[in-house]
């Protein structure tokens, strides 16, 4: 909460709405600019009213090519960048659109739409695992460090990152990039304590790119 208000980290829809559902408010209380981009995405819903409720603005619009398909799912896509690199600052996101998912596929991999984002990587730190510029599936409801997954992290000092999350054989965590070149990609080790400074948006569930 802290790093919203001192305006460390910006303020996303997800955190908007989870916020205005804890405080029984409308999103445009918390952020009038959200709110409208809310609002904007859902217009198109069929049945839904303007002035609707925006506690359900995790369920994207689907195009009008997929408004009677219900094999697919649309999943927000987010102008942030992971940094696969040095890090991302992203002190302004918006929503660049909506990507179509098979609703069967998210299913099979027990992933809730309402837990998704979609953003894209930056740098080459992760390869070749991640290739710079490659899309990136987020699921925010996985924020528990796991030993060998990639996450979405936002760090103080160095903004959001993607990188692969270690388990030390001593104490702590590792945050470590894939590419092999350590010299240039080291890794960085967090005592148990330290994970906790670093805050994990959600695991990297799905990535798609050129070969």
């Amino acid at each position: 909460m802290s790093h919203f208000m001192n305006g460390r980290t910006a303020l996303s829809i997800n955190a908007a709405v989870v916020f205005a559902r804890a405080l029984q408010v409308p999103v445009s209380e918390i952020s009038p600019t959200l709110a409208a981009q809310i609002e904007k995405m859902t217009s198109g819903i069929p049945g839904r009213q303007s002035g609707d409720s925006a506690v359900d603005s995790r369920i994207p619009p689907r195009n009008f090519d997929l408004a009677d398909d219900k094999n697919y799912t649309g999943v927000l896509q987010l102008t942030a960048r992971g940094s696969t690199g040095n890090g991302e600052d992203n002190s302004h996101v918006e929503i660049r659109g909506v990507m179509a998912f098979k609703s069967e596929w998210l299913r099979a991999n027990n992933l809730n739409q309402r837990h998704l984002d979609v953003i894209y990587a930056n740098g080459h730190s992760m390869e070749p695992t991640i290739n710079d510029g490659d899309v990136l599936l987020i699921d925010e409801s996985k924020i528990e460090p796991k030993d060998g997954q990639v996450f979405a992290l936002q760090s103080e000092s160095k903004g959001t990152i993607v990188k692969r999350l270690v388990k030390s054989d001593f104490d702590g965590w590792i945050i470590r990039s894939d590419n092999p070149d350590k010299a240039r990609y080291g890794d960085e080790t967090l005592r148990d304590g330290q994970i906790n400074e670093v805050r994990i948006i959600g695991r990297v569930v799905w990535r798609g790119g050129m070969l």
